[in-house]
């Protein structure tokens, strides 16, 4: 396996290579530019050593969400046909990891980021584990189930603990290994860094569980919350509580990142948090009609407070 610094550092004739680098790192941020601004806005915000990194590693993470979350049911793929779509990509991606190279740009822009930041098949494979769980025999639905068409998977704690870290808590992770990959950190900070990027993930995760229950449940026939689609308000308020838990454990690492990634983390502290408290503000059966979003107004205010607070030391 050639090592990713040899290969930069050589001459000319990795020239071809390079080139096919950079558009598959501009297809990666395509991607993500075409499916969230608030990510775009918070990547802007991370310094530039880091900043394209990220974009690749959500490129991969978008690519696999949507392969599970309807897309290739839509384009007719059988159950076994998204499994071995699914399957596909997982081994092209850990092959381009020991290889240098894919010939999907999106894949090939994760893998020269994976080489490069230490990401490797104990944070993959948990990922690909959760992607493969919402693969499962119920199809895409217009309407919400019902007791008389039942179509909804409800998964339990231990599933939904699962699930979470697979789908989440380890992307916070490789964003952790990205923004360290040339820091020497001591041994009790980096258990402190990983907790924090572990409930980071998870905040967000379970965030957008309640911001998603209608079209997961309606479209997806999926229930990560382990209740129906009747969500009660006091389940909804444990789950506010847990991830105000959870937002606060990450906040308390934010000053052990790297200061070149910290004004990015506080703004996505930010934003969900302000989430979070419009989630709470809004009635559990409201969130069942439409999906709570922060106005572009208010993203800028907290993209301003947070560049500001870094800079001068607060937290977020």
């Amino acid at each position: 396996m050639k090592d990713l610094d040899t290969v930069k550092k050589s001459g000319s004739g990795n020239e071809a290579l390079r080139r096919y680098t950079q558009a598959s790192e501009r297809a990666a941020s395509q991607i993500i530019a075409a499916y969230s601004t608030s990510f775009g806005i918070a990547t802007r915000l991370l310094g530039p050593r880091h900043r394209q990194h990220v974009r690749n590693v959500y490129a991969l993470v978008r690519v696999a969400d949507e392969l599970v979350d309807g897309v290739t049911a839509e384009a007719a793929f059988s159950l076994a046909e998204q499994q071995s779509a699914l399957g596909a990509l997982e081994a092209e991606t850990k092959e381009a990891i020991a290889v240098g190279y894919s010939s999907n740009p999106v894949v090939h822009a994760f893998a020269c980021t994976a080489r490069e930041s230490g990401i490797t098949s104990e944070l993959i494979t948990p990922f690909f584990d959760s992607m493969r769980a919402d693969l499962n025999e119920i199809p895409i639905s217009e309407g919400l189930p019902s007791e008389a068409s039942p179509k909804l998977r409800v998964f339990d704690a231990s599933e939904h603990a699962r699930y979470v870290f697979g789908s989440a808590e380890v992307v916070g992770l490789m964003c952790l290994r990205i923004f360290l990959r040339h820091e020497a950190v001591r041994p009790e900070s980096l258990e402190m860094l990983e907790h924090g990027a572990r409930q980071l993930g998870a905040a967000f995760q379970n965030v957008n569980f309640l911001r998603d229950l209608k079209d997961d449940a309606a479209r997806l026939g999926r229930s990560y919350l382990g209740a129906d689609i009747h969500l009660t308000e006091a389940q909804k308020n444990e789950w506010i509580t847990v991830i105000r838990a959870q937002l606060q454990d990450a906040r308390s690492a934010l000053p052990l990142l790297p200061q070149d990634a910290r004004t990015a983390v506080a703004c996505a502290l930010r934003l969900f948090s302000t989430l979070t408290d419009k989630l709470a503000a809004t009635p559990a059966q409201e969130l069942m009609r439409r999906r709570v979003r922060v106005p572009a107004p208010l993203k800028a205010w907290l993209v301003l407070q947070s560049t500001l607070d870094t800079r001068w030391g607060s937290a977020a």
